[in-house]
């Protein structure tokens, strides 16, 4: 399996400074800075890739689960939502909601459920992010 690269440099201090993130693939590459971070400023962040790569993660594996049930997805897209807090003075990630759709002829909705608990157990980003607080699930078949 091959290793996934990316890289980040930020200039300067924490409010004033500056930064850029680079995937290896050269498939994105965007600034970020602490208004961007801890405020509505523009530029991306540290928990939006996260968000990124859970939702991306997230999805394809509810796809590969549903395929091992015996169904064929048409379609599967998530938004996944990283909350940042503040928590005993240290910013920390508290939550994240992963919010699917899936378009799956001839899945019952309880079964569409299970599968979808089961992928989110089983997506490694979901396994990496274990140390988060809570990761919840709401699935909706369409």
């Amino acid at each position: 399996m091959p290793v996934r690269k990316a890289s980040a440099v930020w200039e300067g201090g924490l409010r004033t400074g500056k930064g850029s993130m680079r995937l290896e693939s050269q498939a994105f590459e965007g600034p970020y800075s602490f208004p961007s971070r801890f405020e509505e400023g523009a530029g991306t962040n540290p928990e939006e890739l996260i968000a990124a790569a859970h939702a991306g993660c997230f999805s394809m594996a509810l796809s590969a689960a549903l395929e091992r049930a015996g169904y064929s997805p048409k379609r599967v897209a998530t938004q996944a939502h990283v909350h940042l807090e503040m928590v005993e003075g240290r910013f920390t990630i508290t939550r994240i909601d992963l919010v699917t759709e899936a378009e799956v002829p001839g899945i019952a909705p309880e079964e569409f459920l299970r599968i979808a608990e089961e992928a989110k157990a089983g997506c490694p980003v979901s396994r990496a992010l274990a140390g988060v607080g809570e990761i919840r699930l709401t699935a909706r078949l369409v």
